[in-house]
């Protein structure tokens, strides 16, 4: 099977994925960078479909998460002109839904290519999560055998029975 052209390098749409709530996310500004959207139009087009987008598909970030996704990120701080709200977080259906909002080919090719990474993501974690499993089980025998050679050397030596004439008890004061 040949290996599909996305429209973007992988890499990019790996580098904008976070972990946010547990939940694997893109936010809405990177989106609307890969989308060749304005933010702020991004947004009016999901406000004008919310219902579109519950909450497992999409939720805004607290300010914290905010303040500490742009100190993980490294996003400076913004002057005039600068966001107002806490950015949006959109989860993989989330971004599935996005291109029936966003109606352009551009926006149906970017969800294509982001939606194949969220798969492939998945698959790597599945695998790297077999993996360990894998290697939990054989860590698991290996301190059984060592369990039980351990306790084969302190079994107790079996007495040994004397070899030769054993003089009775009365006899040996002589």
């Amino acid at each position: 099977m040949d290996k599909i052209q996305s429209p973007i390098p992988d890499e990019r749409i790996v580098s904008a994925i976070y972990l946010i709530r547990g939940e694997k996310v893109m936010i809405d500004s990177d989106l609307a960078k890969l989308y060749g959207v304005l933010t702020g139009n991004l947004n009016k087009a999901v406000k004008r479909n919310i219902n579109r987008f519950p909450e497992d598909f999409m939720f805004q970030l607290t300010m914290e998460e905010y303040e500490a996704l742009k100190f993980q990120i490294g996003i400076p701080n913004e002057g005039r002109g600068g966001r107002r709200t806490p950015p949006y977080a959109f989860t993989e259906q989330g971004v599935a839904m996005l291109s029936s909002v966003l109606n352009s080919e551009r926006a149906i090719e970017i969800n294509v290519a982001v939606i194949r990474t969220f798969v492939r993501l998945r698959q790597i974690l599945a695998t790297h999560e077999d993996v360990v499993r894998k290697i939990e089980e054989h860590d698991r025998q290996i301190a059984n055998l060592y369990h039980h050679v351990e306790r084969l050397l302190r079994l107790p030596e079996p007495q040994k029975n004397p070899v030769g004439y054993i003089w009775p008890k009365d006899d040996q004061n002589r």
